[in-house]
């Protein structure tokens, strides 16, 4: 019991805001991450194992069987479910690749205004266990495992100041990560013309067409980017 206690004591503690100046500062590395190519190559894994995981997360809710989720080296990944080929259940299963980190970034950032930097870490800790035992190659077990190890690391051993500046780095970088993914998305697009991307896949179910689909995730990523600087008192 008494190490229970101890668990959701610092499972449920609240930290102090960050200063604004040490916020910004730590914005703009998740910006570097994101902008800056070499940096990009790597964490781009990040969000493709959350992209991944919103696929398999509404898969299941919406009754479809998750038979596994494969991350690969480039940065791709394939979560595959068996179900209905069409009906709301797919469309959803579609839409929700590209929104996830955005979406999962403007949950980021409700925890944080409300001071649970560490409950937000515990929460990624949860969800990076849950998604593992979904994955089914070696490539993905080696990504979530060191994604799992890096915020353990930090929620574990850090102090309460680099707890909450590593989740605000993030929750920005998945903001950010999510609107670059996005603008990726539709270079492909249209460099290569139809394709199997989820937008192309969103098409052919729903009779509109690609770009109306980019512009859905655009939406969704730009949307969750504002309600989360106001949650933030950015703007």
């Amino acid at each position: 019991m008494d190490l229970l206690l101890e668990f959701w004591t610092r499972v449920s503690a609240t930290n102090a805001p960050l200063p604004a100046l040490t916020v910004w500062v730590t914005i703009a590395a998740a910006a570097l991450l994101v902008l800056v190519p070499p940096a990009w190559k790597l964490t781009r894994h990040g969000i493709t194992i959350v992209h991944e995981g919103g696929h398999g997360l509404v898969a299941a809710l919406g009754g479809r069987r998750l038979q596994g989720i494969r991350l690969h080296s480039d940065t791709s990944g394939l979560t595959v479910s068996r179900g209905k080929p069409r009906g709301p259940g797919m469309v959803f299963t579609l839409l929700a690749g590209y929104t996830a980190p955005a979406l999962l970034g403007l949950g980021a950032a409700w925890m944080l205004s409300r001071g649970h930097d560490i409950g937000l870490l515990w929460a990624l800790l949860a969800a990076l266990a849950l998604l593992l035992v979904q994955i089914r190659n070696w490539f993905g077990l080696w990504s979530v495992a060191v994604t799992a190890a890096v915020v353990f690391a930090v929620t574990w051993f850090g102090s309460p100041t680099v707890q909450s500046i590593f989740a605000v780095l993030v929750t920005a970088f998945l903001l950010l990560g999510a609107l670059r993914t996005v603008v990726e998305l539709q270079v492909t697009r249209s460099r290569r013309g139809g394709s199997a991307s989820d937008a192309d896949q969103l098409a052919r179910l729903s009779h509109l067409p690609g770009p109306f689909w980019v512009l859905v995730f655009f939406a969704v990523a730009g949307a969750c980017l504002v309600g989360a600087a106001r949650l933030l008192g950015l703007v």
